[in-house]
């Protein structure tokens, strides 16, 4: 279900208060001298179209922007380990600063809820009196917080951004004894209620043996309004654990000069909400149907030391919609036009991409050629159903054509977003009903890539439970339960035809349809527009990408047609009763 909304005048932090708490947390970092770990958990078994190869060559945000907002804070002794780049990473068997951490935060999505459990897990086996405080967080913990409380508990879960966890820190070190494990300090507060005015937090209520019998939910976050007030980005990159197979973890984190080596993609937090309510997403109610977004100034002024300082040329916004509030995205596209790193116009040196839709970005069809004076090379587009036969947001057919044309006139990469259901055929006549045909029609309008994924529930959107409770999400098939890391879209999981096979291999041939060597030999040959060789360079990453889809979705595409399939009847629920603070 969708996350409730505080009142309309209690949303957000006063102005400033970030900024502020970060300014009180220094004296007292320097006094408790903790050392973090922050550790990013990614399930492998999920690479595949259409994440794979960005997923290994972007530095996630969301650690890094706590890493960041921990250093500077002052608590510098912090290192982000990324599983993506550290598979054998053993929580038990860190050591940072020649000691275990006190503090241990795992940032989680849910398809990587199996990899997030396991840390858990494993930093459990440590005597409880020298385990660190463990704390989960991530979008997981953010719309399914009860996950990381069983088998093996986090002690708590945040179910916000940046500031819950400052706020909670600054709570422990103003209460803690000299000496006092954090842990122990964690322990006290949450048995006297201190963390209880603490918006954003879950945490466990248990017995003397340390068995969770409840949860308490200390409510929703406030917001962060003015996205300025976030640390620089730059810290973040500073503390990367170095990529490798070991099980602990290395005497110095990467080198400033690999960074880019690493990390080809940088990641920014540009503008968070979308002005669209799709039934489906848990987006704006996770923003509380507001629109939130950085200045252009300092949109310029990150990109800049990212580049100054690490080389990173190359960065992929990760906006809700960034054309949703059109006098933000004109004030960034300027500053950016306009910029200059080093006595060199930034223009020149960087590119990057964020996602749109198709309505917004017809809407600010005369600022495209600024979009790509400002560096702008490709736009993911939320075609969804160019019908609009799943959901509007007003798009149509024409419409979408008419902007993957003027996209390519400016030499921006439309990079659209598919999404299959149960209602559309694989093929229709005389209709742009079909997937094949709309897939088609994509690809000879200029799509430089594409993405093709089946509707699938999302935790924390408005069909969430009705998915469910109709009986369209599949338990399991021919024996094989489905799985969390399964729920990324590729897999098809829910559907009410009686032959949801086709549904799985429809997936594959619109894959197989854009990306193979007959596409690949034309995009070679031709250079179309100003986009150049772009669409070769992503044939061949799509078709090595299939490989890897098509060896992972073949089998659950046999069972699908040959196994019985078992279904839910309810939305899966927390184990544990949870209940406000003081009940």
């Amino acid at each position: 279900m969708e996350l409730p909304s505080r009142p309309l005048d209690d949303q957000l932090l006063p102005n400033g208060e970030l900024e502020s708490i970060r300014k009180r947390l220094r004296p007292l970092a320097a006094k408790h001298d903790l050392t973090t770990v922050i550790a990013c958990a990614f399930d492998h078994r999920t690479r595949m179209l259409p994440f794979i190869h960005a997923d290994l060559r972007m530095a996630p945000a969301g650690a890094r922007a706590i890493g960041s907002a921990l250093v500077d804070s002052g608590f510098s002794k912090t290192r982000i380990v990324l599983q993506q780049w550290n598979r054998n990473f053993r929580p038990s068997q860190m050591r940072l600063d020649g000691r275990l951490p006190d503090l241990f935060l795992v940032s989680s999505m849910g398809l990587h809820t199996a990899a997030c459990k396991e840390m858990i897990r494993d930093i459990g086996l440590v005597e409880p009196s020298r385990r660190p405080l463990v704390i989960a967080g991530g979008s997981l913990c953010i719309f399914e917080p009860w996950v990381v409380f069983y088998p093996t508990a986090a002690d708590l879960a945040v179910t916000g951004e940046e500031y819950v966890l400052l706020n909670l820190l600054e709570t422990l070190l103003s209460g803690r004894a000299g000496g006092e494990p954090l842990r122990q300090t964690f322990l006290r507060a949450r048995d006297s209620g201190a963390l209880d005015s603490i918006p954003g937090l879950v945490y466990g209520r248990t017995d003397p043996a340390g068995n969770v019998l409840g949860l308490v939910n200390t409510g929703v976050q406030r917001l962060v309004g003015n996205l300025d007030e976030l640390p620089m980005p730059t810290a973040g990159y500073g503390i990367l654990e170095p990529p490798s197979r070991r099980a602990t973890l290395a005497s110095r984190p990467l080198e400033a000069g690999l960074v880019r080596k690493q990390s080809q993609i940088g990641s920014l937090a540009i503008t968070f909400g979308c002005k669209f309510s799709c039934e489906y997403c848990p987006i704006p109610a996770y923003n509380q149907r507001r629109l939130r977004g950085k200045s252009g100034a300092r949109v310029r002024e990150e990109i800049s030391l990212l580049y100054s300082q690490y080389g990173l040329r190359y960065f992929f916004g990760t906006d809700d919609n960034f054309f949703a509030n059109p006098d933000r995205s004109l004030e960034i596209l300027e500053s950016l036009a306009g910029a200059q790193s080093n006595g060199v116009a930034l223009r020149k040196v960087i590119r990057w991409g964020t996602e749109v839709t198709v309505h917004d970005t017809l809407g600010m069809r005369e600022h495209l050629p600024l979009a790509h004076r400002a560096g702008v090379r490709a736009f993911w587009l939320g075609v969804e159903d160019m019908t609009g036969a799943l959901v509007r947001k007003g798009q149509t057919t024409d419409k979408t054509l008419e902007v993957f044309r003027l996209l390519r006139q400016q030499g921006i990469c439309p990079m659209p977003m598919m999404m299959h259901h149960e209602s559309q055929p694989l093929v229709s006549r005389g209709s742009a009903r079909g997937l094949l045909n709309q897939v088609s029609r994509l690809r000879r309008a200029g799509a430089v890539s594409l993405q093709v994924l089946m509707l699938t529930p999302s935790a924390g959107s408005r069909s969430y439970d009705r998915m469910f409770e109709s009986g369209l999400v599949y338990r399991s098939a021919g024996g094989r339960p489905v799985l969390p890391r399964m729920y990324d879209g590729n897999y098809v999981i829910a559907c009410g035809q009686g032959r949801p096979w086709r549904k799985q291999f429809n997936i594959m041939a619109a894959y197989m349809f854009f990306y193979n060597p007959l596409r690949l030999i034309a995009d070679l040959a031709w250079r179309r527009g100003r986009v150049g060789f772009k669409p070769a360079g992503m044939q061949i990453i799509g078709m090595w990408a299939l490989t890897h889809t098509i060896r992972r979705t073949l089998g659950w595409a046999m069972r699908l047609m040959l196994g019985k399939i078992e279904r839910y009847s309810a939305a899966p629920a927390s184990p544990f009763p949870m209940r406000p603070p003081k009940q």
